[in-house]
Formats: structure tokens, sequence, C-alpha cells
């Protein structure tokens, strides 16, 4: 059976990573960023292209690869509730430019991921009709990282497409293996555990809560990795009020809440670590969802 994958928007590498965990033949890659490429390029034999997607139509290049399935998070900062939710800016348009590639391209699957809140916007809409016109039938739906075995809460929205099939054809094969119980960050490391209890997340605003600890999913890893102020003021919510016990995490360790392996290698400043982490899709999501996917394909392609 034929898994040939090509993966848009692929950032630093996590979607790529996780369907080549579940059992994909990733062939090329494409993003714009080139610390993002950077990293990836560091971590797979399959090359990655540099392409900026809003001046440059690669439709027939993909074409001539014949790809089983085309999988991408078109950057998603306009739908993002971090941002303004400029639901017409550039981005919202780059996620019309990958509904215009699936349906061009017409590969037997596709698989798009964005922020949950994605569904408010007019964009959203469009390129629904995009894919129904192509003759997808959709599975849509927003999930919790934390029970797809990753030690995050991170609510990410996915569409998964098939050619010539029903809607929400695969809603149950992806339901049916969430866990009971979100993952925790002690369980995910298991032995390797931190050395502390009770970490740092800088928060969007002080009204929220910063710190955590290691017996609870962490909150969303986002792109800013800062040091707590030494004028910090607990949080209400906050797990210790005991600062002395709290420290922030390394880069390294918040590519492990993200379920980047030990031996996925970061490179370039540290900014652009932070932030190509933080725009990752966490890899143990990615091959959930392309566990399912390969499952139905061995059942019914």
């Amino acid at each position: 059976m034929s898994k040939r994958l090509i993966d848009l928007f692929a950032g630093c590498g996590g979607m790529s990573l996780g369907f080549q965990n579940a059992g994909f033949d990733v062939l090329v890659a494409y993003d714009n960023w080139q610390p993002a490429i950077d990293i990836y390029s560091r971590n797979f034999n399959h090359p990655i292209h540099k392409k900026d997607l809003s001046k440059e139509d690669i439709s027939d290049e993909l074409t001539g690869m014949a790809p089983d399935i085309i999988i991408g998070g078109p950057p998603c900062q306009d739908f993002s509730i971090a941002g303004k939710r400029d639901f017409e800016g550039k981005r919202a348009n780059l996620t019309l430019i990958y509904g215009n590639i699936i349906q061009t391209v017409r590969p037997r699957w596709f698989v798009m991921e964005n922020v949950y809140n994605i569904e408010k916007s007019p964009v959203f809409e469009q390129v629904l009709q995009i894919f129904k016109n192509a003759g997808y039938g959709i599975t849509k739906h927003v999930w919790d990282a934390s029970y797809m075995g990753v030690p995050q809460m991170r609510k990410r929205y996915f569409v998964i497409g098939r050619q010539n099939t029903h809607d929400d054809f695969l809603l149950q094969d992806l339901e049916k293996n969430l866990s009971k119980e979100p993952m925790t960050l002690a369980n995910y490391l298991g032995n390797n555990q931190l050395d502390t209890e009770f970490y740092y997340m800088h928060p969007r605003s002080y009204a929220r809560r910063a710190i955590f600890s290691v017996n609870e999913p962490s909150a969303t890893i986002r792109g800013v990795n800062r040091p707590m102020p030494n004028n910090y003021t607990c949080h209400p919510a906050d797990k210790t009020k005991d600062l002395a016990r709290v420290r922030s995490l390394t880069s390294k360790e918040r590519s492990f809440i993200q379920t980047f392996p030990e031996a996925f290698m970061f490179v370039g400043a540290k900014t652009d670590i932070e932030q190509a982490i933080g725009n990752a899709v966490p890899v143990k999501m990615a091959e959930y969802i392309g566990r399912a996917i390969l499952n139905y394909m061995q059942q019914y392609d």
C-alpha cells in the first residue's frame, strides 16, 4: 500500500515526524521560515524546500510526485486567540491557498491542522467548500493533545479529507482510542523526570496562573520562554507559593512537552528555537492522527 506524504507549512517538523512514526513515507516538506527549515534539515533525510506559497504555485510540482496524502498547518496567527484575529489577513489567505492546492493536486487524503477557533473565520467556510467541491468527505473536530499522549493542554482543530466518502468517516476511529485521563508531565517523562516538581511558564497575562506541577498536563507551549520575574506575585491558582521550589524550563524540556524525542536537534538562535517549538504540532498528536488514518487506509483503500 502506497503511503507517500507531502508536508506543507512544515515548520520544524512536528507533523512530519509524527506521521513518519505512524508509518508514512515523507517525500518532501515545504516552509518559508529559514530558522525552522534549518532545524528540519538537521533531523530528516528527505528534503525541505523554502517556498513562499503566497507567491509561488507549486501545484504542478506536487502533482508530479503523486502523493497519497498532503498534510499541513497553514500559519495560524490570524485565527489565534493570542493574536488579533485578522480573519482576512495574509495568513488567512494561506489557508485558502492550501485548499486550492488540495483541489488541484487531488491527493487521496489530506490533513489540515489549525487553532481550535478557526471555525469562527469566514475563510474556514470558504476552504471547507473548496474541499467539498473537490469531492472530499470531511472529518473535522477539535481535539486536546493531552488525550493523545501529549503532556500538554493544547486544543487543535483538524480537518481530515478522503476522496469520495461520507462526512465524519474517521470520527469514531479517532475518538475510540483517546485516553480517559489527560497525560501528565510526570507520567510522560517516566524515568527521565525533571529535577523540580514545579515550573514557571510565562502566561499571556498575569490574570492567569504561571506555576505548574509535573503532576498535571502543562499549559499550551507558546513561542516565548521567559524567566520568572524577580518580583513575581503568585496567582491564587499557582501550584505552589514557595518560589524557591520553582524554575523555568529549558528549551529542550519544552520540546519534550511537545513530544519531540531526545535525539531531535534544535539549532539556531534561542528565540528562533523557542518560536519553532511553540509553533509545532506535538509529535505524538500527529502520530495519533496518522495511525488512525493508516488503519483506515489498510481497511478501505
